[in-house]
């Protein structure tokens, strides 16, 4: 839980300092910083998606994970859920500690990164996706509790809680798992990292939620590939 702890930490540090700042960070400069962890985010999702052995599991994996995630709305859902907690805290508390901890802690807690990042730490001991992560959500923190106040400090409880219990899971499945099956759910995971990196260049706007199923498909796929080839 490696990954976890830094990620903690980060916005702990990150929502202390932006409490300092009162007046705000200026938009030019978030956007900058922002945009160069958008590269370094890209950078790790590419290191990942290289692992395969296969990329034609990857390419069904995203193309039948696409297929469940469409159908099932996981994106949509994601975003109702945001807008429904907003409308219950955001109108009659914004500004107040109940609205900063809500908002920031589905923002840091809801996405591909934190998903695919505790369970790549959980299966392989690899923090480097979380670390990642971590450098974002520092500097959200920063930005955010500059405007929202030390609310943000709080959102960290339910970050080590969510990431911490899915390190944990992938960490008691991954005793069953072949290198094989973790390569292949790794790099297509990786290429859903690159997504979001270019989501935070701006360059598109990739519904990476409903692309979340291809991971788990992928670790299926390739544990079926592997048992038909023992028999």
């Amino acid at each position: 839980m490696v990954g976890t702890f830094i990620n903690v930490a980060a916005i702990c540090t990150g929502a202390l300092l932006g409490a300092l700042f009162k007046k705000g960070i200026p938009q030019r400069v978030g956007d900058t910083v922002m945009q160069g962890l958008g590269l370094a985010v890209i950078l790790v999702g590419a290191q990942m998606a290289l692992q395969t052995r296969n990329p034609l599991i990857v390419i069904g994996s995203l193309a039948l994970g696409g297929v469940a995630g469409a159908g099932l709305d996981i994106e949509g859902r994601l975003e109702s859920l945001g807008r429904r907690i907003e409308a219950r805290f955001g109108r009659s508390g914004e500004g107040g500690l109940a609205y900063a901890f809500v908002t920031t802690s589905l923002i840091f807690c809801v996405g591909a990164m934190a998903v695919m990042g505790s369970i790549e730490d959980g299966l392989t001991g690899n923090p480097r996706t979380l670390i990642a992560k971590a450098m974002l959500d520092g500097i959200a923190a920063v930005i955010f509790a500059s405007t929202m106040g030390i609310g943000v400090f709080f959102s960290a409880i339910p970050v080590f809680i969510y990431q911490g219990s899915i390190t944990l899971a992938a960490r008691l499945v991954g005793a069953g798992l072949s290198p094989w099956v973790v390569s292949e759910l790794t790099a297509t995971g990786g290429l859903l990292i690159v997504a979001i990196g270019l989501n935070l260049l701006q360059v598109t706007r990739i519904k990476v939620g409903n692309l979340l199923p291809a991971i788990f498909i992928a670790a299926i796929i390739t544990a079926v590939i592997e048992m038909t080839r023992q028999y």
